[in-house]
């Protein structure tokens, strides 16, 4: 019994902390904003415990502030802040890349067939992700871009190193969305290569992968920076 009831809190605690992670990301928490333990346990109707571990839990991700004896606020993100983590992830995505070179990514070792399996299954999120930035919608954009990065990161078979960039790419798009979100039209303004991406990757060609990531960092900047300064 006390199994059952320490399952039932961390799974609690794990999706108030993914509702508030979507909360932030959806602009529904704004950069800055205050709140208090106890507010948050009342909205979502449950105690105070598995709160405030959701709350430890992100800002240890980066998403939320401490404020001592007062509550939590939405950790608000500069366009250096967002350099730096655009650069961080670029590092660890060339180095997944290396690990293609060297002939280590786990999907080097499958059979063709399987390789081809989980290959088509990211490419399809990565379709998903392209119509959604085409047509502007960033909240549906994130959703489809984070599983897609989570699952092509999980193919090179490094779990750390798949969770490292999971954790950077929600950083990122919790800094991004800051600015985005006072947008009124991003049709056609998101990156929208992930099937470029894969299809490089599929052939092994990291040249090509390489260049589509440093054209994506570069596009990314660009429109934070270029929001900053409108």
């Amino acid at each position: 019994m006390p199994g059952n009831a320490a399952v039932t809190r961390s799974t609690l605690r794990q999706q108030i902390a993914d509702a508030l992670r979507d909360e932030v990301l959806g602009g529904r928490l704004q950069p800055g904003q205050e709140f208090t333990v106890k507010e948050i346990a009342e909205q979502y109707g449950v105690s105070a415990t598995p709160v405030r571990e959701a709350l430890v839990d992100l800002s240890a991700q980066g998403l939320l502030d401490a404020d001592h004896h007062r509550g939590f606020h939405v950790h608000e993100y500069s366009v250096a802040d967002y350099r730096g983590i655009v650069e961080a992830r670029s590092l660890v995505t060339d180095g997944m890349f290396q690990f293609l070179d060297e002939g280590q990514a786990r999907f080097s070792l499958f059979d063709d067939a399987r390789a081809i399996g989980a290959l088509t299954a990211v490419r399809r999120r990565g379709e998903e992700a392209q119509r959604a930035a085409l047509a502007g919608d960033l909240t549906v954009l994130i959703g489809y871009d984070l599983r897609f990065w989570r699952e092509l990161s999980a193919l090179f078979g490094n779990t750390y190193l798949a969770d490292f960039l999971n954790r950077l790419r929600v950083q990122s798009w919790v800094c991004a969305v800051q600015h985005l979100r006072r947008l009124t039209d991003l049709r056609g303004r998101l990156w929208s290569a992930h099937t470029e991406l894969v299809d490089a990757l599929a052939v092994r060609d990291t040249e090509t992968a390489r260049a589509i990531v440093d054209a994506y960092n570069a596009h990314s900047l660009a429109l934070v920076e270029g929001r900053a300064e409108g």
